[in-house]
């Protein structure tokens, strides 16, 4: 097994980089781009409301609401004013005997015509400053509508936090308990709470079952292998007895391994316990020296092109992910000089790690399904001596404990280019 470093557009005699060229490239699916939106205004202001917080929703309603109450009572009050003013006062002259009847006549009109002039004065009046005063009432509406709706968001800003700062860790005492009337917010927080008292309790009896089955079952298989070992050590042990303790040591050998996989899936669907900054090209050169035995045995070639790439995590989990690519890469190869490359670098701020391989055509409606355990393709669905069908599984789960994604391509030619997203340090 040769494993070379290879660089980006290299000379002739270098094994070419997988698709795409150049630095590590994300190779997931497409984005789905979301329907042409409706260009009317009926649509715009529905886009409008959606961006609109809940908090921006309760000012503007307790807006509305002291405006329509305003508006309502500035046209009662209009109305009133009114009908006192036209009906209320009736103004009529004392004129002395004699006053011909056509001049009293004409007296009384001017009276009743500067009374109208009067009222309609007033009421002008009246209406501007009451609009001057609802606009204002309406900005102080405004104002303490937006701190009324604070303080009734309050407990919901509350529980926001709570549910941030949750972990696996602070399950047990991370709880809401929020003080107050036993209101609907009130009876939200308690159930909010009694859901983290059960999932306090499921992790537990997760961590119980995941450390008892990693004592009751590696031992009675440990017992075994040793068992085995002594009876291949027994210089009169006959011919076939031998040749069923290998047998038997392969089985157990594989069921340990399967058992391994199991637990390390476990644990990696759990949140991590130990982030330290750590850079992935040193995880991903010790990958490849703990798998380059087996691509030796296997006669097949890696190729490595790794780039600094800090984050923060489990070195441990990030080393099994990247060694889990590399030992699929290789048990799936092509059987005669086969080749796997692994790249590592940053792309846009996002930490990248790429390995392709050479071998059989993947049919890209089977890609998807090598993610989930015990999955295979082709004859090895039947006959499972490759493996127990768990290494892209636990490099799933390890990637997204980490913040990440991963996805798989087919590779033009046979083969697979897998890459994982990880945030960067």
């Amino acid at each position: 097994m040769r494993t070379e470093q290879m660089e980006v557009g290299g000379s002739e005699g270098r094994p070419s980089a997988p698709p795409p060229t150049g630095p590590p490239a994300w190779d997931g699916p497409p984005p789905v781009l979301p329907p042409p939106a409706e260009d009317t205004l009926a649509a715009r202001i529905r886009a409008v409301r959606d961006r609109m917080s809940i908090r921006w929703r309760l000012t503007l309603t307790y807006g509305a609401v002291f405006f329509a109450a305003g508006a309502l009572l500035l046209v009662v009050m209009y109305i009133s004013i009114s009908a006192a003013l036209y009906q209320g006062f009736d103004f009529s002259l004392s004129l002395p005997r004699g006053v011909p009847a056509d001049l009293a006549a004409y007296l009384d009109s001017q009276t009743e015509a500067v009374r109208n002039s009067a009222a309609d004065r007033v009421l002008n009046r009246l209406f501007q400053q009451s609009v001057m005063a609802m606009a204002g009432v309406v900005i102080l509406a405004l104002i303490l509508g937006y701190f009324v709706a604070d303080r009734a968001l309050r407990p919901v800003a509350q529980m926001t936090a709570a549910a941030r700062k949750l972990s696996e860790s602070n399950l047990a005492h991370q709880r809401i308990d929020l003080k107050g009337p036993h209101d609907e917010l009130k009876e939200l927080a308690d159930t909010f709470d009694a859901m983290l008292t059960r999932l306090n309790v499921a992790f537990d009896t997760q961590r119980r079952f995941v450390a008892n089955a990693s004592h009751e079952l590696r031992t009675p298989l440990t017992i075994n292998r040793t068992v085995l070992e002594i009876a291949l050590g027994d210089p009169e042990a006959s011919a076939d007895l031998k040749a069923l303790g290998r047998t038997l040591l392969e089985v157990n050998a594989r069921n340990e391994k399967l058992i391994e996989g199991l637990l390390l899936l476990a644990r990696s669907e759990r949140e991590l316990r130990v982030r330290k900054p750590v850079d992935v090209r040193e995880v991903a050169q010790t990958a490849v020296e703990q798998v380059a035995p087996f691509a030796e045995e296997n006669g097949v070639t890696i190729s490595t092109e790794l780039g600094e790439a800090p984050t923060t995590g489990d070195p441990v989990l990030l080393e099994r992910s990247v060694g889990n690519l590399l030992e699929n890469a290789v048990k799936y190869n092509i059987p005669e000089n086969g080749k796997v490359w692994l790249r590592t670098g940053m792309v846009e701020g996002a930490l990248v790690v790429q390995v392709a391989n050479t071998g059989q055509h993947v049919p890209a409606y089977e890609v998807n399904n090598l993610f989930e355990p015990f999955r295979r393709l082709h004859a090895d669905r039947v006959d499972s001596a490759k493996g127990s069908g768990l290494g892209l599984s636990i490099v799933r789960a390890v990637v997204q404990a980490h913040g990440g994604n991963v996805a798989a391509v087919p590779r033009d030619g046979g083969g697979l280019v897998v890459t994982i997203r990880l945030p960067g340090r």
